[in-house]
């Protein structure tokens, strides 16, 4: 007999084996030995050991290492663990308590430092004597944001401690609370514009963003209170239906990729027709002059707005508001040209000489000074 074969023929083993009775599955272990018999190697039963629990099965064990005088076999997956480590665990009893959500969190974490926003609130809001750094709380207020968008309140009282954030960021859940929330808010809005301005540089450096074209829309949020501090806050079109309570309106600038640029605010009562001017000059001091398109819906579209773009010489694209067809075009001459309207309605009409409340209701024209060629959506009369 060769020396696998003596030393196969003197391993005893641990085995168990399922039966269900009643409906019911229990587990019957057993030790057994490997025996050669014609040949082959097989396992033959030396004791039947029943249903054992944990510590019995430890005990099962150690006679199966004595009877053979060496180290027993491990199962799959099982960690080499002394004798003195090992402890009976009631499976029956055993609960999980205080469980708290990581991964969310943990990608916003990361991402916040991939942004360097960590670095920029720490330079924008030096720490002074507050407990707790504001750029600190400001990181909790945007990953809160991007996990599970809800109030201040809602973060300070349940949130927060059902997250993994106060390991990340080594902040105690005591100290989060509404207050200090509110505050970082009222500490973060002077510095709008510089982390508007780092943001675009680095969305930029990280996923090589083009600003060649903007979408820009508007929307609105309504307060349930009086806001009688708000001077913001007025009464107007309610796009969430409420028209019995105050809002803000709220402009949004964004790339083709869906990135935001930027964002302002105005009076609830604001009409987004009258907002065009205003966003468009205030971004374009903000990130400078390009040869951009704007992208607007038919809410946008107004006589005025039509005429200012024409006169500025900005490219844009708006949705017609009576044939809802899509209106394309740039003007840089002052004075738009003469003609008549196209016939076929299926078509964006090419208005040239018409009255203002005509203007608003068709196509500016294609950009046609760069190659020279004529507008494509005008047809000869």
């Amino acid at each position: 007999m060769s020396a696998v074969a003596e030393e196969a023929a003197t391993q005893v083993y641990l085995r168990h084996s399922a039966r269900v009775k009643n409906g019911k599955q229990h587990s019957y272990w057993r030790l057994v030995r490997s025996v050669r018999r014609g040949g082959k190697v097989i396992q033959e039963t030396v004791a039947q050991l029943g249903e054992l629990d944990a510590e019995e099965r430890a005990h099962a064990r150690l006679l199966a290492q004595q009877i053979t005088d060496r180290a027993h076999q491990h199962e799959l997956f099982e960690a080499t663990a002394p004798e003195a480590q090992r402890v009976a665990v009631r499976l029956d009893r055993v609960c999980l308590e205080r469980a708290r959500s990581f991964g969310g969190v943990w990608l916003g974490w990361k991402l916040w430092g991939a942004l360097k926003l960590d670095e920029l609130c720490a330079e924008l809001m030096p720490e002074g004597r507050e407990a707790v750094p504001w750029a600190q709380v400001a990181a909790v207020l945007v990953i809160a944001r991007l996990t599970e968008p809800s109030s201040e309140l809602h973060i300070a009282e349940a949130w927060y401690r059902t997250t993994a954030l106060e390991d990340l960021l080594g902040l105690p859940a005591e100290r989060v609370d509404d207050n200090r929330l509110y505050h970082a808010l009222d500490r973060l809005l002077p510095h709008k514009p510089a982390l508007e301005q780092h943001l675009r540089r680095r969305l930029g450096e990280l996923f090589a963003l083009e600003y060649d074209l903007l979408l820009y829309d508007v929307t609105s949020t309504y307060f349930e209170g009086l806001a009688e501090g708000n001077p913001l806050a007025r009464r107007g079109y309610s796009r969430d239906h409420r028209g019995d309570c105050k809002q803000v309106a709220i402009t949004l600038v964004v790339t083709r990729e869906g990135m935001p640029l930027g964002y302002e605010l105005f009076a609830g009562n604001r009409a987004d027709v009258t907002t065009v001017e205003e966003v468009v000059e205030r971004m374009e001091a903000r990130f400078g002059l390009a040869q951009r398109i704007w992208v607007m819906d038919r809410g946008m579209t107004s006589a005025e707005n039509l005429a200012w773009l024409a006169q500025t010489g900005r490219r844009y694209l708006i949705r017609h508001a009576a044939q809802r067809t899509t209106q394309v075009g740039t003007a840089r001459s002052p004075k738009p040209a003469t003609g008549r309207a196209c016939a076929k309605e299926s078509r964006p009409s090419c208005a040239r000489g018409l009255t203002a409340r005509r203007r608003s209701c068709c196509a500016a024209r294609w950009s046609a000074e760069r190659t020279g060629d004529a507008c494509p959506l005008r047809t000869t009369h």
